[in-house]
């Protein structure tokens, strides 16, 4: 067993990155604060690298050069690089979406719980205390998960080697909360679909929602994308609807991720729907919504869209819990019942990954698929020792 350092001798560490390079840096404490420095690639088989022996060497040669002050402040808290982590975000130029999460997390549960710590000292054990205060709030257990990735994040920015203001990450030392696999998603029929349009609240929206139904359902955008969609989107010749935009949070923004700038076949009834719509509407112009305000031509009011949507359900006799949402899973269960391709699904859907698309695969089987089965065992030698089963 290898003799233990004694207090201030400082240590190597080895940390191996994504292509299986292990490289030796320096850890020690001086003046209160804990300083890691890279010392180099540790030797291969090959015999390039730094030996054990010489990154000892180089790390006594730092501790005896580097030498921190210790002023006041010196050492940064949780808040501080939490400031600096947001404002690298933004020039990064992530979206205002993550931008607003990332500072609501700061300011409901880190800056409270762990702000005024210094991040350095922040442990494990700190972490798990979140956790359970978390939980005890009656927060969820997919929204933990969601807070405390903030938060390993920010340890990951501070370790940065242009940075190391922290040199580990306590997040990664801990188990996080399991979350149950959402199993199930909700889906309105053809039939249903075509009630809650016919079921549009009578007033100057009634027939904007009805377009605005029939559109989610016949082509599965997002809420954010059918806002924000502009009839130069409308691509009658071609016959598609391109989502090239969203509005999230009050803005218009890019689509959520790269594939959600994309383009989705426009059905001739939805055509005839939307042509319609356009003779109707004040705000047909290249440049103008689709769904705008009938009174403004102003971005639709998604607060009065939903009670509308609300109303036109219970109109429509239709379960109260059907989420908007629910027309873009309609689209989905019924294109794959189609046997649309999944990967053609996933472009239309714009799916980031096309795990996300399959799930619409067991829902709304190919009618077809009965009289498969039948046949195939039909077919079996044995056939006749199954027609004395009576149908479930």
């Amino acid at each position: 067993m290898a003799a233990r350092r004694s207090y201030g001798s400082g240590r190597i560490a080895v940390r191996t990155d994504k292509q299986g390079v292990e490289t030796f840096y320096g850890v020690w404490r001086s003046n209160g604060r804990q300083l890691k420095r890279r010392l180099g690639v540790k030797r291969t088989a090959s015999g390039e690298g730094l030996a054990k022996r010489d990154a000892e060497k180089m790390l006594r040669r730092l501790m005896d050069e580097v030498v921190p002050t210790a002023a006041a402040g010196d050492r940064l808290t949780l808040s501080q690089v939490g400031q600096r982590y947001r404002a690298y975000l933004e020039t990064q130029g992530r979206k205002r979406a993550t931008l607003i999460a990332v500072e609501s997390t700061f300011r409901v549960w880190l800056d409270p719980q762990l702000g005024d710590r210094a991040i350095d000292a922040i442990t494990p054990e700190d972490v798990e205390d979140l956790m359970r205060a978390m939980t005890a709030a009656g927060v969820g257990a997919k929204s933990v998960r969601n807070y405390l990735g903030t938060l390993s994040a920010t340890f990951r920015f501070a370790q940065h080697p242009r940075r190391e203001w922290a040199i580990k990450n306590p997040v990664e030392a801990i188990d996080l909360p399991p979350v149950e696999a959402r199993t199930e998603i909700q889906y309105l029929k053809v039939t249903e679909v075509e009630a809650l349009a016919s079921a549009a609240v009578d007033g100057e929206h009634q027939a904007l929602d009805r377009a605005l139904y029939l559109t989610g359902a016949m082509t599965g955008l997002r809420q954010g994308e059918l806002i924000a969609l502009r009839w130069s989107d409308v691509d009658w010749s071609a016959q598609r609807i391109r989502v090239r935009r969203s509005h999230v949070l009050g803005q218009f923004d890019t689509p959520k991720s790269r594939r959600s700038v994309r383009s989705v076949p426009m059905s001739m009834r939805l055509a005839g729907e939307l042509d319609a719509w356009q003779q109707a509407t004040a705000w047909g112009g290249d440049d103008e919504l689709v769904f705008a305000e009938p009174s403004s031509g102003e971005v639709l009011r998604r607060g009065a869209l939903m009670r509308r949507y609300r109303r036109a359900l219970k109109a429509a006799q239709l379960d109260p819990a059907r989420r908007f949402h629910d027309l873009r899973h309609t689209f989905g269960t019924t294109m794959a019942a189609g046997r649309v391709p999944m990967r053609t699904l996933q472009e239309w859907m714009g799916h980031r990954n096309l795990a996300t698309t399959e799930i619409y695969a067991d829902y709304a089987p190919n009618a077809n698929e009965v009289a498969m089965v039948d046949q195939a065992f039909a077919d079996s030698p044995e056939s006749h020792s199954w027609s004395h089963l009576e149908r479930a």
